[in-house]
């Protein structure tokens, strides 16, 4: 564990190299430090390994007290430590084997120990092959190998890597980075100075930035290493389709180049204005709570919220400014469609309204003609029947009686005897 409470340290020159710093790296982190040259990276690096003082407060590493270590443990105390050193400081004449060994050999280690520990690490890093090989047979990138199987011999309780990738080619140093992750994921605590921000938004975790002298950023990032393959590939899909801010600083609370540039900026003009002492936050577990939202589930506010998080109050404003200025123009945009839309359908319904009055104004004319032509046919045929009636009546007046008598008798057929009868009667 490394711990600093309230630490300043002025040199003899007058220059204020730390001021009124407190920080804490607990067992087992991963933290990047980055900050400009003369920041205040190397002191911090000098203290840890005790080759300075504090002018002022308190140091804590791996257990022991710095401002009360006698001069005679120092030794016993940087055997708790492995160091990585940006020009890997090999020594030629000796063998990758013997390089390594050299450091267990220093600290008077057991034959049996050597033996077994060198060959472990040597694998460890994937120098198997090189292991008789000397240093000025080997690449840049399996140099730094050597060097950091060198610092994990003797089983530090905590790596410091100052500028590890410095001397080396870029697509080596995410190798390197990957290595020291691996050694973290063991239990061992790694401390990785760097100026390098690809690095820092690929791997993502505990980044610690220094300027003038003091802590101007320490929060946990999400790497794009982290994150579902699939993922980065939409948001540089939504990064193509243009906009001001890129997804990927949106979501899941990543930092570019040009973040961590408007940090250090930030914090160059507000140092002064900030707070003495960097509180200790709990550490963030993968709970339902506090995961990211995806980006379906995100509000405007939400998005904000992703921009501006941990960033110093003054780009936090200016970025939370334009992003809302964003939202509001897409908002002021979607009440013109919806306006228009609005006209368009008032106008479909007016028209289809006059078209059913009309319909309903034909409709009536239709069945008042038809109304009238009925009225005209009942009419007519009425006349036509007083008419026949009246033709009729007259024709059967004029018909002869014999006729009739004639046509009563046919009538009466069936009892023509009984009139007969009557007839001679009379």
């Amino acid at each position: 564990m490394v711990e600093l409470k309230n630490v300043s340290v002025t040199y003899s020159s007058g220059v204020d190299a730390l001021n009124n710093v407190s920080l804490r790296i607990n067992d087992g982190d991963f933290a990047f430090v980055v900050g400009s040259s003369g920041a205040g990276k190397s002191t911090m690096i000098k203290l840890l390994l005790k080759e300075i003082d504090a002018t002022s407060g308190s140091v804590m590493v791996n257990g022991y007290n710095l401002n009360k270590l006698r001069k005679k443990r120092i030794p016993e105390f940087r055997r708790t430590l492995g160091f990585v050193f940006q020009d890997f400081r090999l020594i030629p004449s000796m063998t990758v084997y013997e390089n390594i060994a050299f450091v267990l050999r220093v600290i008077d280690a057991p034959t049996k120990q050597i033996k077994k520990r060198v060959p472990y690490v040597i694998d460890l890093v994937g120098l198997h092959d090189k292991m008789n090989s000397y240093p000025d047979e080997l690449s840049g990138g399996e140099k730094q190998r050597v060097a950091i199987a060198r610092a994990l011999v003797n089983d530090p309780q905590l790596i410091i890597a100052d500028e590890p990738t410095g001397n080396i080619d870029p697509e080596l140093s995410y190798e390197i980075v990957e290595l020291l992750k691996g050694i973290n994921d063991q239990g061992t605590t790694i401390l990785m100075v760097t100026h390098e921000h690809d690095l820092v938004r690929h791997f993502g975790g505990r980044i610690i930035n220094i300027a003038n002298g003091e802590i101007a950023y320490d929060n946990v990032i999400t790497g794009l290493a982290e994150l579902p393959e699939d993922l980065e590939e939409e948001l540089d899909e939504i990064d193509d389709l243009g906009g001001e801010f890129p997804m990927k600083t949106m979501v899941g609370s990543f930092i570019d180049e040009e973040d961590l540039q408007q940090v250090d900026s930030a914090a160059e003009e507000t140092v002064t204005a900030m707070e003495e002492t960097v509180e200790e936050e709990p550490a963030v577990s993968n709970t339902e709570e506090n995961m990211p939202l995806s980006l379906d589930d995100m509000t405007p506010e939400d998005i904000i919220s992703a921009i501006t998080e941990d960033k110093p109050e003054e780009t936090a404003e200016d970025i939370r400014e334009q992003a809302q200025a964003i939202i509001e123009e897409a908002e002021k945009k979607l009440a013109e469609v919806t306006a228009q839309q609005e006209a368009e359908a008032a106008q479909i319904s007016e028209v289809l309204s006059e078209s059913a009055k009309a319909e309903k104004t034909e409709n009536a004319e239709v069945t008042e003609q038809a109304e009238t032509a009925a009225e005209t046919v009942s009419s007519a045929n009425a006349a036509v029947s007083t008419e026949a009636a009246a033709e009729i009546v007259p024709a059967q007046a004029e018909k002869p009686a014999g006729k009739k008598h004639k046509k009563k008798k046919h009538k009466k057929s069936a009892g023509a005897s009984d009139n007969n009868e009557g007839g001679a009667d009379k």
